[in-house]
């Protein structure tokens, strides 16, 4: 059974960027947990970001750095999908984009649990999001644990 558990700031932010970005709808098509690692290129675009791949054993991680200062890296398996997205920084980053297909779960489990003040756990089978923070430092993964490679640890995903 999932368990989640969340708290009042990363709640907020979390919702809220879900309401600013409903209207953009399909029309995004960044890279995002599930998709295709070639699409990480609009999201630089989107976030005005500049970028560093890495290449590991196991995956590929695309850093981007924002003018804002948050860092998001968007982890690839040899299959080419990204199964990993770590951020950190002063400003959330656009979570609608970032989680792709699978913020609609996300959005829904974070309004089911109202506790806490500056944490979200979500555990589902095809879904996993820590969060934390409060104002000017947030930080969080989203991961998809079918996905993950063999050999790769989520410790190791900074």
């Amino acid at each position: 059974m999932p368990t989640v558990r969340s708290t009042g700031i990363v709640k907020k932010c979390v919702l809220g960027a879900g309401l600013l970005t409903a209207g953009l709808g399909p029309s995004i098509a960044p890279a995002a947990l599930g998709e295709p690692e070639v699409s990480v290129k609009s999201d630089v675009a989107r976030m005005r970001g500049s970028i560093k791949v890495t290449e590991n054993a196991n995956y590929r991680s695309h850093e981007i750095q924002t003018p804002s200062g948050t860092v998001v890296r968007e982890f690839a398996g040899a299959d080419g999908k990204v199964f990993a997205i770590v951020w950190s920084g002063p400003v959330m980053p656009n979570l609608r984009q970032t989680l792709g297909q699978y913020f609609g779960n996300y959005v829904a489990a974070a309004q089911a649990n109202r506790s806490g003040h500056h944490h979200l756990d979500i555990q589902q089978t095809d879904l996993v999001v820590h969060a934390s923070g409060h104002m000017r430092a947030f930080s969080g993964i989203a991961y998809l644990p079918q996905a993950v490679p063999g050999g790769v640890s989520i410790g190791e995903l900074q």
